[in-house]
């Protein structure tokens, strides 16, 4: 049986998170050993520290929610968080500029991937399929894939909908074996944590982790 605490990133991206939520988030990675745990880049540094002791990747979110900053601005976004302790840096791109058909987004990204592997970190590419046909996911995946990013992701979490299996499936016919595959968004069970695994994602990001887990013990022990 799947160990599914090793592929959860437990994620706290509110706008109105506080001290003491980051100060649970903290407790609860200690506790249960995600994989990692995904919070603005506002609590990097303490969410770092804190958990320094432990194999437990801090993630954290650039360009954030909706990508139409500029290259310059994600630039700084990500130097700064990975300063600060991040080790893993989920961006949203550029839809804008894909949506325009530009070649830009390739060049922000391989900026990114670039500035992230010179300091042994993994950038992962949030492309948000809720905005995007079928073809689009197709050419997200390559334009990723072609500026050396370590991840793509399908959701912010902010859009009308989330991770969706044929969505993955999709994405994972296209990438290459070293571009991983975290789905996001609306993934509060472990049924639904299982499903996308099992169609190709190696990362789920949610913010019911701990849910998950309890649902995941349960189904161990019925075993």
């Amino acid at each position: 049986m799947l160990d599914i605490k090793r592929y959860i990133e437990h994620t706290l991206l509110s706008p109105t998170t506080t001290d003491r939520q980051i100060n649970q988030l903290i407790l609860q990675a200690r506790e249960y050993e995600f994989l990692g745990v995904c919070v603005p880049p506002f609590w990097v540094k303490k969410v770092k520290r804190e958990l320094e002791d432990k194999n437990i990747q801090v993630v954290t979110v650039v360009g954030f929610p909706l990508g139409y900053q500029m290259t310059e601005t994600k630039v700084f976004e990500t130097e700064k968080a990975i300063k600060d302790g991040a080790d893993e840096i989920d961006v949203v791109w550029s839809i804008s500029a894909f949506k325009s058909g530009m070649n830009w987004p390739k060049i922000e990204l391989a900026k990114l991937s670039t500035i992230c592997h010179d300091h042994g970190k993994l950038l992962k590419v949030i492309i948000e399929t809720d905005y995007l046909n079928q073809q689009e996911i197709i050419e997200a995946c390559k334009i990723g894939s072609d500026a050396g990013v370590d991840f793509m992701k399908t959701s912010s979490g902010y859009a009308g909908s989330g991770a969706k299996e044929e969505d993955i499936q999709l994405m994972r016919s296209v990438l290459p074996s070293n571009v991983g595959i975290k789905a996001s968004g609306g993934i509060k069970t472990y049924e639904q944590a299982k499903s996308m695994i099992e169609v190709g994602a190696d990362r789920i990001g949610t913010s019911s982790g701990i849910a998950i887990l309890k649902e995941w013990e349960a189904a161990k022990s019925i075993k």
